[in-house]
């Protein structure tokens, strides 16, 4: 890897895979910049929760132009195959180049954000680039709980603007994010016994897409437990069904790409049962030809079944999985094709035999979007006599189109590529909506080099598009 260009980019890069930095296990990396910093004789601070700061004064004639912070985080995703032998509390992440990629072997390469630190820190280390007055903010705990950013204290920063680092898409400046929250509600019911002539049987679907409920909720994907509670409820709406469980979803950020239920209905209506799956399948596939192309539910016999769920409350159960929004709710006016608003109906889980939990996720760009979609899932579960709660979360970043770093960031990338770089926002959670939050006066942008298969062992950075980020974040620093 050192002999790879820009060399310093790279050189830092290789000492940074070097040194364990799981989430929330940051000391040692933390370390690290602390002791960059003060071999350079350079100001450094931290703060309670580990965030690291190191200033470099304006080079000459950069004096007077806006204070710049370059800013990255410590962690990484710790991800390997099952094959591997690997601790990443220990040992040095091993690379190898494969063409114009950079990869790990069988483990994640830790670009994410570990290019952006080594930018950041070269060009601290450089005495050859004109810049303003820079702060390089270093955060911990990105990708587990934004830990670092929340914690951000509100006279930590100085400057003027701020250029995240951790963008993953070549030739994108990303100048907005969604603001997230977690909307959950609880039900403990009672069980009966299932009524004698009653034949139980197991409903499932699988085979759906599923993807992350920000950036793939507009890919009219299936949510797995919308399809399946919508099967429920139509036979319920037919016949005397009764429910014994239901499963569905795992991850709150994803949208559920498979769910089960068990339940049972009238014996005389075990013929009809089939009749009315098979109509049901045929419309849902239809419904989804273009979308979830392996979609698959399946229908069979469940033996054993003793206990069902009170028939008063399925019926509340049923009506609220069904009335529950999901999907878009708004699309941006500002930016083509952004979400703006969105929720996400993600887990439904059984703690208990006699208990549901349902999980779900909501994401706006506008803080009072993001509640207001939030209030009216609350309102649908308290209908339904759930226990609700919901989580502080997290704030969005709003697209500010006039914004001087933008321009100055777009001009950089068209006077040395030749071609306007794509603006764009993310319907998903990043770090500039909490500084956003803490320093409303800060103007900001995101930008990166191109990397796939980040967070998993296919992760892998392109050589040529961090020469290309790294020539056009000099460009930018000699241009503010």
């Amino acid at each position: 890897m050192t002999n790879l260009e820009p060399k310093n980019v790279f050189h830092f890069f290789n000492e940074i895979t070097q040194i364990p930095r799981p989430s929330k296990k940051e000391e040692k990396i933390g370390q690290y910049l602390i002791d960059f910093a003060k071999k350079r004789n350079l100001p450094v601070k931290t703060d309670k929760v580990g965030n690291i700061l190191i200033s470099k004064p304006a080079t000459e004639g950069h004096q007077n132009t806006k204070k710049i912070i370059l800013q990255a985080h410590q962690d990484m995703v710790c991800e390997k195959n099952s094959n591997v032998v690997f601790n990443f509390d220990t040992d040095a992440i091993q690379t190898w180049v494969d063409g114009d990629f950079l990869k790990a072997k069988g483990t994640t390469l830790g670009a994410d954000n570990g290019i952006g630190i080594a930018m950041a820190l070269a060009v601290l280390d450089s005495a050859n680039i004109a810049h303003p007055a820079l702060e390089c903010l270093f955060t911990v705990d990105e990708e587990t709980g934004l830990t670092g950013a929340f914690a951000l204290e509100d006279n930590f920063l100085s400057g003027d603007a701020l250029i995240n680092l951790d963008s993953e898409d070549d030739g994108e400046i990303f100048v907005g994010c969604a603001g997230g929250i977690g909307t959950t509600a609880e039900w403990t019911f009672d069980l009966e016994p299932l009524p004698a002539d009653f034949y139980a049987f197991r409903v499932s679907i699988s085979g759906l897409q599923g993807g992350h409920s920000g950036d793939d909720i507009n890919k009219n994907r299936g949510n797995a437990n919308k399809i399946l509670n919508r099967f429920l409820w139509e036979t319920n709406a037919k016949t005397d069904l009764r429910l014994v469980c239901f499963d569905g979803g795992n991850l709150h950020n994803a949208i559920p790409r498979e769910a089960v239920a068990i339940a049972a209905v009238p014996m005389k209506d075990k013929e009809n049962l089939r009749a009315w799956f098979n109509t049901f399948v045929s419309e849902i596939e239809g419904e989804y030809l273009r979308y979830e192309p392996n979609i698959n539910m399946e229908m069979e016999t469940e033996n054993d079944v003793n206990q069902v769920i009170n028939k008063n409350f399925s019926n509340k159960f049923f009506d609220a999985i069904y009335a529950c929004p999901n999907g878009i709710k708004a699309m941006s006016p500002d930016l083509p094709n952004l979400v703006e608003t969105s929720t996400n109906l993600a887990s439904v889980k059984m703690p208990q035999p006699n208990q549901i939990q349902v999980v779900t996720s909501q994401r706006s760009s506008l803080e009072s979007a993001k509640y207001d979609v939030a209030h009216q899932v609350q309102s649908v579960f308290r209908l339904a006599g759930a226990a609700v709660e919901i989580a502080d979360g997290y704030p969005g970043w709003q697209p500010n189109m006039q914004s001087d770093i933008l321009k100055t960031t777009e001009e950089s990338y068209i006077r040395l590529f030749g071609e306007k770089p794509l603006v764009r926002a993310i319907h998903a959670g990043l770090e500039c909506g909490l500084f956003k939050e803490k320093y409303p006066a800060i103007d900001m942008v995101s930008i990166g080099p191109q990397m796939n298969g980040v967070h998993s062992p296919d992760e892998r950075l392109s050589i040529s598009s961090t020469q290309k980020t790294w020539k056009w974040l000099v460009d930018v620093l000699e241009n503010v």
